[in-house]
């Protein structure tokens, strides 16, 4: 587990309690000082669990000498590039490396290690972790979503077995299209994800705020427009059903559905917002920027996602704070551009 966050720490812990050999690569030394000394906690709505596990800080990967036949990725998606390069020696020359992550990393994966050895990942789970060695996992496994593919036939071959490995921390479906499946979360992320954190709200409560919804919606259709101009395809992933991805301009609505009302609960804050609440930058440019430069590269443009990334440069930079001030730098680019 490369990056054992709320997400990578709970996810990890699974497959420990599977009986599975798992090993913890972190870069929050503090995180792994409390691993280490009480295990790893995760609270769910249903159970709470402590689990000991192998844990060790990113400087000591040079004293590691065991190669490992499956590596999954949970770091941030802008790290992901330096995050495969320090893990690539480690891994068996038949080995995987999976990126369980927001944005379109799977191309990035596979320059470093080959399209063989990389596999992508679309993944639906909630949580949060306050505090080090403590996760907060709101939605439980029985509720958390993942897809998984590769873009040769090698890689294909080998994400049954990887489904197997992530059937043990919720429903897996092997997609036979990954890009396209991660376009569509992406396209999720897009509505949701920062449009609702530069508001310094959850997403529920952002969705009530006059005007924001269309707003958020549009940034998602955007992202529809991009992906189906790019040749990606809508696929019905996290549930959604042939009837929900007829209708391109439907689908984003469809999106922000699910995803509101099956895997967000009240009142959990989403990943950006608590990246800005720990003083974190955020991965803005890796999700509404993405559609933004994708568009531009096509000659076109996606003003919505281009006021979402410039709304959170502002509050990156400190020249505004989360909250009305922000709101209302989205709503008129709603009612505008």
């Amino acid at each position: 587990m490369l990056g054992t966050g709320a997400n990578g720490g709970s996810i990890g812990a699974d497959l420990i309690r599977a009986g599975l050999n798992v090993t913890f690569l972190e870069q929050w030394p503090e995180h792994v000082a409390a691993i280490r000394e009480h295990g790893i906690r995760v609270e769910m709505p249903d159970a709470s669990e402590v689990t000991a596990a192998r844990a060790f800080n990113l400087c000591d990967v040079a004293t590691l000498r065991e190669r490992f036949d499956v590596v999954l990725i949970l770091v941030k998606a802008y790290d992901t590039r330096w995050a495969c390069e320090l893990i690539k020696p480690l891994v068996a020359d038949d080995g995987i490396v999976v990126g369980i992550q927001n944005g379109m990393t799977l191309d990035t994966i596979a320059d470093i290690m080959g399209a063989d050895r990389a596999l992508g990942a679309v993944i639906e789970v909630a949580s949060n972790m306050p505090e080090p060695g403590l996760i907060y996992r709101d939605t439980p496994r029985s509720q958390s979503w993942f897809a998984v593919g590769g873009l040769t036939a090698t890689a294909q071959h080998k994400a049954p077995a990887i489904a197997d490995l992530l059937r043990h921390s919720g429903t897996v479906e092997i997609s036979d299209d990954i890009l396209s499946s991660k376009w569509m979360k992406l396209v999720a992320n897009c509505t949701e994800l920062v449009t609702s954190a530069v508001l310094d709200m959850t997403v529920h409560e952002a969705a009530k705020v006059p005007g924001m919804l269309e707003v958020m919606i549009e940034a998602g259709n955007e992202a529809v427009r991009t992906g189906l101009a790019l040749g990606r395809r809508i696929r019905p992933v996290l549930g959604l059903t042939t009837t929900d991805v007829a209708d391109p301009e439907k689908v984003a609505t469809a999106l922000f559905n699910i995803v509101h009302d099956r895997f967000v609960t009240p009142g959990q804050k989403t990943t950006v917002l608590q990246d800005w609440i720990k003083g974190r930058r955020s991965e803005v440019h890796q999700i509404n920027g993405h559609v933004a430069a994708e568009q531009a590269r096509l000659g076109g443009r996606a003003p919505v996602n281009e006021r979402v990334v410039e709304a959170a440069r502002r509050i990156e930079e400190r020249e505004i704070a989360p909250g009305l001030e922000a709101a209302e730098f989205l709503l008129v680019s709603g009612r505008g551009s």
